[in-house]
């Protein structure tokens, strides 16, 4: 493609999905108002779901979803690896069902993002130089699941890592994993090299695979073995990393 012609593009899928991302806070904010706050799982399912397909199309990318059987119905931990930032709107797409999200706090600063964050009730994370924050975060996210019975999704990497590996595993998920008893449900996306923007934003047309695996149990895990669980999910993740890509 034509250098010009390539960033001219670049430029008006931006505006496009920065349109989109404006008329869709706004839709929902109307409708937050009208039903008083109170349908949060209508606000993601209904409408954050529609508007993470319709980004994904502005970019040209179609997403294949790789799955047996229907997702929990019962109260889960959602996680998986993050490469690139096609993954926050592959995963908004996917309507996981009655789920909240973790998303890094700098996202805020896109004003729509955040308005739609606040309105699905994302809990917004600090980086790892906060641990104190951190902790914080986590302890009220665990208090307001335990309470409401939702599902949650965050990815135990953290932050995008576009190595081409599987990065360092955080806690964070596992503990809450075993602190609800909630099973782990992984999830695996993969951005092809050719139009993954990695960090940045210019994508490429193209399919991105995710991945289902069937739920694991965590009843049977305690705070104890937090670490050693955390880290026999990783492998779980380099096993599964190394046979996606040799397949």
């Amino acid at each position: 493609m034509n250098p010009l012609r390539d960033k001219l593009v670049f430029v008006l899928r931006s505006a496009a999905s920065l349109l989109a991302m404006s008329v869709c806070a706004l839709a929902m904010l109307a409708l937050a108002v009208l039903t008083l706050f109170r349908c949060r799982r209508f606000y993601s399912e209904r409408l954050a779901t529609p508007f993470g397909h319709l980004v994904l199309r502005i970019w040209g990318i179609r997403m294949v979803v790789h799955q047996d059987a229907p997702f929990p119905a019962r109260q889960s931990v959602f996680i998986s690896n993050h490469t690139s930032t096609i993954d926050v709107f592959a995963l908004v797409a996917l309507g996981l069902p009655n789920a909240r999200f973790f998303l890094s706090g700098y996202l805020r600063q896109l004003l729509p993002l955040g308005l739609i964050g606040y309105l699905i009730g994302i809990f917004w994370t600090v980086p790892q130089d906060f641990p104190e924050r951190r902790a914080k975060i986590f302890q009220r996210a665990e208090r307001v699941l335990r309470a409401t019975g939702e599902s949650v999704y965050l990815s135990p990497e953290g932050e995008r890592i576009t190595t081409g590996q599987i990065g360092h595993f955080n806690k964070g998920a596992f503990h809450l994993a075993t602190a609800l008893h909630a099973p782990i449900v992984p999830l695996f996306i993969f951005v092809p090299k050719a139009i993954d923007p990695g960090k940045g934003l210019h994508a490429r047309p193209g399919t991105v695979h995710v991945y289902v695996r069937p739920p694991i149990e965590t009843t049977a895990w305690r705070l104890e073995d937090l670490v050693a669980n955390k880290e026999r999910m990783r492998e779980f993740y380099v096993d599964w990393h190394r046979s996606l890509v040799a397949g």
